[in-house]
């Protein structure tokens, strides 16, 4: 992964002398080779915004008899960076924009679940219209912060890579897992019901995200 925000060092001049009893030698100064000096992907103090349009967002859920996945977009994002690296930053997820990938368009069992993660069930689209993910640090493999998902804050550590290409840079989290329960997501959770047999879904589901900046 390339280390971002760091400067290139300019390499300093070497200077070395002889001396001798009868005569002196002149001072022979040598020029290290040129280092072409690139500057960072993201720029000190300055604000990068989200290509709202170019970036992605996917989730997973699993159950016993099996698992569905889809993708959200986002809203907005913004990330601040100053020389230390990447310094701060916020994505807003648009939740109206949830969509099931793992059932084809035209049937109705994929508007039956998207339908149902929507509402109060799950993650109650219509009070809560986004999710949020502010982070205050990046130690160069994870973003730290907090996930808020129906009004409910917690803390989080994501795992993430930083990529550029062709002038733009990539913050790629691998699918990472999350607990819906924290967030009041408790339907079909076997902490708050009994007898569900084989009909419960897992508290934990998956995240990942690409998220393209520009300047």
């Amino acid at each position: 992964m390339k280390n971002f925000l760091i400067p290139a060092t300019i390499v300093a001049l070497f200077v070395s002398s002889c001396k001798s009893e009868k005569k002196t030698e002149p001072i022979v100064e040598e020029t290290a080779p040129i280092v072409e000096v690139v500057a960072p992907v993201l720029l000190e103090g300055a604000t990068h915004t989200a290509d709202v349009a170019n970036s992605t967002l996917t989730w997973k859920g699993f159950k016993p008899t099996g698992t569905h996945n889809g993708s959200l977009q986002l809203k907005e994002g913004a990330v601040i960076a100053d020389s230390t690296g990447i310094k701060q930053g916020v994505f807003v997820i648009d939740m109206a924009t949830l969509k099931v990938l793992d059932i084809p368009a035209d049937n109705e069992d994929n508007g039956k679940l998207a339908g149902h993660l929507t509402s109060p069930d799950f993650f109650d689209v219509a009070n809560n219209p986004t999710a949020t993910f502010k982070f205050s640090a990046f130690d160069g493999k994870s973003l730290k912060g907090d996930l808020t998902i129906k009004g409910i804050t917690k803390p989080i550590s994501i795992p993430v890579s930083v990529s550029e290409k062709e002038g733009v840079t990539t913050l790629k989290a691998a699918p990472f897992k999350v607990d819906r329960t924290e967030f009041d997501v408790k339907y079909g959770s076997k902490k708050f019901f009994d007898n569900l047999k084989d009909k419960f879904i897992n508290d934990q589901f998956e995240i990942g995200f690409e998220v393209k900046l520009k300047k």
